[in-house]
């Protein structure tokens, strides 16, 4: 094969800051800290400066990292962590009690896996009418929070970021959650990563549909966005699974004749550290086995975008995993923004 790969033709589609480098590599103007608590991996990255090679805004990342939402022991733990979370960004922030929330729901509800912010703002807890209704003594324990679901460009014909500032402009909370479906350039973090910042968000940037900044910028308050990816394009799915069968090559290789396997959890030879070496990739895949895991992306974008096959790819059992991301993400949220809130 002696076409040279030139990048530039392909951008990695992701609004995951963890995707965009190596955490285990110490970077200028960007400080990070990891830490795991009942086997949920917390990566928190403070980005110093705009001015870095992430393309990405300064402030701080808090990436929740998990593996099962579906079962009711780890979704219970993961709401705990969610929730100390969201409360260490209020802290940063110096959010008090007293201040008031808006929480908005980015996305399409009629589409599944764009459905998150919608369908977590259903569940969130009300109380601004409470606040400002006569006669009502509203408990200590209850902050003013109001809601939004913004809908889509397609639907409204209005960008949502202009719909919440004339919402701010009104009410006049003072802190903004916005809560988002998002696009990874891993198939590891599809529905079992959470991710939330202080920097805003661009809507629909991880699909290419680049919607205008919802950020302190321009709204002028504090805003904390969270999301999970939930999509992810054939392009990386391709790539990815070709990576999986040189570690599952390796796998097989090394263990084959002996009498005791190296144990893999759930088979996923994701986790195998030990690598094929270039040559025995060559001679499972001949001339793309050569190619460096960037160079292979390069190649399977110039076969799939041509014939409009680079789709954006969903699980099979994407209505159960919404159900149950928007769950967490609602209580979390509950639980932070209230004191003693009862899941």
């Amino acid at each position: 094969m002696n076409k040279e790969i030139d990048m530039k033709n392909y951008n990695v589609r992701t609004d995951l800051v963890v995707d965009l480098f190596n955490i285990n590599e110490k970077q200028s103007n960007i400080e990070i800290d990891k830490k795991e608590i009942d086997n949920i991996q917390i990566t928190t990255i403070n980005i110093l400066d705009d001015n870095n090679s992430l393309n990405k805004k300064k402030g701080k990342y808090i990436t929740i990292s998990f593996e099962d939402v579906t079962d009711k022991d780890n979704k219970n733990k993961l709401e705990k962590v969610v929730t100390e979370c969201i409360k260490k960004m209020l802290d940063y922030l110096n959010i008090s009690f007293d201040k008031k929330a808006l929480i908005i729901g980015l996305g399409n509800i009629e589409s599944t896996p764009d459905a998150l912010g919608p369908k977590t703002v259903k569940k969130v807890l009300v109380t601004k009418y409470l606040f400002d209704t006569e006669g009502i003594n509203v408990s200590k324990d209850y902050r003013n929070t109001s809601s939004f679901i913004p809908g889509v460009l397609a639907t409204t014909g209005m960008e949502s970021s202009d719909m919440i500032k004339g919402i701010i402009s009104e009410n006049k909370p003072d802190f903004v959650i916005v809560i988002d479906a998002l696009a990874s350039s891993s198939i590891d973090r599809i529905n079992k990563t959470i991710q939330m910042t202080d920097s805003g968000i661009n809507p629909g940037s991880g699909i290419g549909n680049n919607r205008k900044e919802i950020s302190k910028d321009i709204l002028g308050i504090p805003v904390i966005s969270i999301g999970v990816p939930t999509v992810i394009e054939a392009i990386v799915l391709v790539s990815d699974t070709i990576q999986y069968m040189y570690k599952h090559l390796s796998y097989n290789k090394d263990n084959i004749n002996k009498n005791k396997l190296i144990p893999i959890t759930n088979r996923d030879y994701s986790k195998y550290e030990k690598e094929l070496t270039k040559e025995e990739k060559h001679e499972f895949l001949g001339q793309v086995g050569l190619l460096t895991e960037e160079e292979t992306k390069e190649l399977i974008f110039e076969v799939l975008t041509p014939i409009n096959y680079n789709m954006m790819v969903t699980p099979k059992e994407i209505d159960f995993l919404i159900d149950q991301l928007s769950e967490v993400i609602s209580n979390s949220i509950n639980c932070a923004l209230h004191k003693n809130f009862d899941i």
